[in-house]
C-alpha cells in the first residue's frame, strides 16, 4: 500500500487510469456520487457502477461487488461510509485483477482499510474527491 497525497502522484495515476469502479453508484440527481460518475464518464474514463442492489446505472452494467467485474479496474472509488471502508478493501484482495488505487471520496477515511491494503501495491487515497482533483490538476 501506497497512502499518497503529492499532486504529481495523484495526477499521474489520473493520467494512466483507463477504469474507474464506483462504489456505491446510483444516478440519483442531486447526490455527489451522481455528478462525479458522470464527470467520470465525460471525461473519458470507462466507469463500471457498483451498487448491490441498482441495475443499469448511467445507463451502464452494473456489478452487485467488485469481484464480479469481469475487467481489470484502476480505480476503486468509494462512496462509502467510512465504516464500510474495510470490508472494501477486504473484497479488492479477493479482485481478480489488482486496481492502482483504493479512493475513499471526500469526508470517507479508514485507517482499518489503509492497514489492510498496506502491503500491497494499492495507492490509498482518503478524504479527497476524485473529480475535483482531476479538474484541478488535469483541468476540466
Amino acid at each position: 500500500m501506497m497512502d499518497i497525497h503529492r499532486d504529481q502522484d495523484i495526477k499521474k495515476l489520473l493520467q494512466k487510469a483507463v477504469t474507474i469502479a464506483v462504489v456505491g453508484a446510483k444516478d440519483k440527481q442531486g447526490q455527489p456520487v451522481d455528478a462525479v460518475g458522470r464527470y467520470l464518464i465525460q471525461a473519458g474514463y470507462r466507469v463500471i457502477p457498483v451498487h448491490p442492489k441498482r441495475k443499469g446505472v448511467w445507463g451502464l452494467d452494473t456489478y452487485p461487488d467488485l469481484t464480479g467485474i469481469p475487467e481489470p479496474v484502476d480505480i476503486v472509488d468509494l462512496f462509502r461510509a467510512s465504516d464500510y471502508c474495510p470490508d472494501h478493501a477486504l473484497e479488492v484482495l479477493e479482485m481478480e485483477h489488482t486496481p492502482a488505487a483504493f479512493w475513499m471520496q471526500l469526508g470517507i477515511t479508514s485507517a482499518q482499510a489503509e492497514e489492510i491494503l498496506k502491503d500491497k501495491p494499492i495507492q490509498v487515497i482518503q478524504d479527497k474527491c476524485i473529480m475535483v482533483e482531476h479538474q484541478r490538476l488535469l483541468g476540466a
